[in-house]
């Protein structure tokens, strides 16, 4: 089963691909992406009766998008690659879900996914 996810933006999608058909789930995470991610992507494996040892294959938009919302994704999505021993595929892009099942079909890894942001992220000084 390949996990496809994607938190470049405040609505953020899990898709899980097996021999049937996609399943996807879409939530508006907003500021609770951190909180919320693992649990739904739990609940998302479960609706398709699997569970994380199904996974096979990792694939994550890695941007351009939301600064937090890409650094909580990938951070959660390059762990779980690690922790299950699965490749790992980012790619950007319109079609990004297509080159990651193309790559990891073609036995790629990138073996740890790093955002692409746009742009230089704004990061503000600190405060006294």
């Amino acid at each position: 089963m390949l996990l496809l996810l994607n938190t470049s933006a405040p609505l953020c999608t899990i898709t899980l691909i097996d021999t049937d058909a996609p399943h996807t789930t879409n939530w508006q995470a907003d500021r609770l992406l951190a909180r919320d991610l693992l649990s739904k992507i739990r609940d998302s494996l479960q609706d398709s009766s699997s569970d994380f040892e199904h996974i096979t294959g990792i694939g994550v938009m890695k941007g351009p998008g939301s600064f937090t919302g890409l650094r909580i994704g990938l951070t959660v999505a390059n762990t779980l690659a690690e922790s299950l021993e699965v490749p790992i595929i980012g790619e950007s892009g319109e079609d990004w879900q297509a080159k990651v099942r193309s790559r990891l079909d073609d036995g790629q890894n990138d073996r740890i996914v790093m955002p692409n942001y746009g742009m230089e992220p704004n990061i503000s000084k600190q405060r006294k």
